[in-house]
C-alpha cells in the first residue's frame, strides 16, 4: 500500500471579527495505520472567522516545507468552502481581475490567498471539504484544538 498524507485544518472566531484560533494536524497513513505527523494551533486576539480558515491552511504548508521524507501528494481537508472553492475556483478568476471580485471590489483576505497561491504551488494538493461538526475524527480534533487557542487568549 503506497504510503499517503492527509492535512486537516479548522479555524474559528469566537464573535466575526473577535478573538480566533486556528489548528492543523498532519496525518500520514501506512500500512501500519494513521499517525499524526505535525499538529500545531494558535490565536489572534482581533481576526475573523476566514482569516483563521486561511492561516490553518498556511501554517500547515509552511511545516510541511520544513519535514523530511513527506509524500509528493497530500489531500488538504477543510470544513471551510470559503478555503476549498477559494483555492481551486475563485482564485484564478481574482487573479485575471487583478485581485478583484466579479462586482469590482477588492478580493478580502489578499495578503494570505496570494501566499496560499504561492505555497500551495510548491506542493501537488488536493483539496476537499469536509462537513464541520460531523463526525470526522481529525476535523473534530482541529476543531477542539482551535477552540483551546481561543480560549487561551481570553
Amino acid at each position: 500500500m503506497e504510503t499517503s498524507q492527509k492535512i486537516f485544518t479548522d479555524g474559528g472566531c469566537s464573535g466575526n471579527p473577535g478573538p480566533g484560533g486556528w489548528a492543523y494536524l498532519i496525518v500520514l497513513k501506512t500500512f501500519q495505520g494513521e499517525k499524526i505527523t505535525a499538529q500545531n494551533y494558535g490565536a489572534e486576539r482581533d481576526t475573523t472567522n476566514n482569516r483563521m480558515e486561511l492561516t490553518a491552511v498556511l501554517e500547515a504548508l509552511r511545516a510541511l516545507k520544513t519535514m523530511d521524507d513527506v509524500p509528493k501528494k497530500s489531500t488538504v481537508y477543510t470544513d471551510s468552502q470559503y478555503v476549498q472553492k477559494g483555492i481551486t475556483e475563485w482564485i484564478r478568476v481574482w487573479k485575471r481581475n487583478s485581485w478583484r471580485t466579479s462586482d469590482k471590489k477588492p478580493v478580502k483576505n489578499q495578503d494570505l490567498w496570494t501566499e496560499l497561491d504561492s505555497l500551495a504551488g510548491e506542493f501537488s494538493l488536493n483539496w476537499e471539504w469536509v462537513r464541520g461538526h460531523a463526525g470526522n475524527y481529525y476535523n473534530e480534533l482541529c476543531d477542539h484544538m482551535t477552540q483551546e487557542a481561543i480560549a487561551s487568549i481570553y
